[in-house]
């Protein structure tokens, strides 16, 4: 049974504008670090820069890894760090959540956790990605009758479809091992839907922007780094980038098109371990 979407009163003749965020590993403790980098803080930074560029969002999108140490004071945390932003937020499970602790304690006025979300002339999906006790992703398929119920529900809204894995590989051998397992077929299922018209994803902690072209033309492809360390692109081994924490804005137009961009927090504040071997 399809369940009720949040929905937003955009006329369906404006954008709807949107903030990713996406793995933030935080911990209960304040002080805690992921190879090198504090990722309260490096998430706080993120969040000031959002601000400062005074993006008219509607909504903040937070795409999984939201906890690196299972607590449920690390999703406390979170909810608290963005509350500068005065955005609703909507959240899905990356591979190094609790869905079952990360759905009791990310509560807040407007923190949500629903699969489907009407906003405009679209319907964005939040879906899950994860597989229990492996980093690696595969899509259920629970959530392609998901996609295919939402879209029978409101045929004339464009579809964005967001989630943790990234269903294509990133030329990065060690990190592609952990990719969606079903990507192809997933690219390919749902690109037969003429109404879907991107794919969001984090857990790659770096950039992506390209095309799918499926048979009812291109499908845009977004990762989006992470709020704390950056995995290094095009790397066989584990490797980490210098490159800052970032996070992405995404403006969707009612004709279907979208206009996005990936921004990093400035300067040169966090310097990860790159002797690390991993994490």
């Amino acid at each position: 049974m399809l369940k009720k979407a949040v929905s937003y009163s955009i006329p369906r003749c404006e954008s709807v504008r949107l903030v990713q965020v996406t793995d933030p590993h935080l911990f209960a403790d304040p002080e805690g670090q992921l190879l090198g980098v504090n990722t309260a803080n490096s998430l706080a930074a993120v969040v000031n820069t959002i601000e400062a560029v005074h993006y008219p969002a509607h909504m903040l999108l937070a795409t999984g890894d939201i906890s690196q140490d299972y607590s449920g004071e690390s999703y406390h945390n979170f909810v608290s760090a963005i509350s500068p932003l005065a955005l609703p937020c909507h959240y899905l499970p990356g591979n190094h959540d609790d869905p079952r602790i990360m759905n009791l304690h990310m509560q807040g006025a407007e923190v949500y956790g629903h699969k489907r979300i009407l906003a405009g002339n679209w319907q964005i999906l939040m879906l899950d990605s994860t597989v229990y006790g492996k980093p690696g992703g595969h899509m259920p398929e629970s959530e392609f009758e998901l996609i295919r119920a939402a879209i029978e529900d409101e045929p004339y809204r464009h579809v964005l479809l967001a989630m943790h894995h990234n269903p294509v590989k990133l030329e990065c051998a060690w990190l592609d091992q952990h990719c969606m397992d079903n990507g192809k077929d997933f690219l390919r299922r749902v690109s037969q839907y003429h109404q879907v018209k991107g794919v969001l994803w984090g857990h790659v902690h770096q950039k992506l922007d390209k095309e799918y072209q499926g048979e009812n033309g291109p499908v845009q492809l977004m990762a989006t780094p992470s709020t704390c360390i950056q995995f290094k692109p095009l790397s066989d081994y584990f490797a980490l980038d210098s490159r800052q924490p970032g996070y992405r804005l995404l403006e969707l137009k009612p004709d279907g098109s979208m206009h996005t961009n990936v921004y990093r927090v400035p300067g040169d504040r966090f310097s990860p371990d790159t002797e690390a071997s991993g994490y």
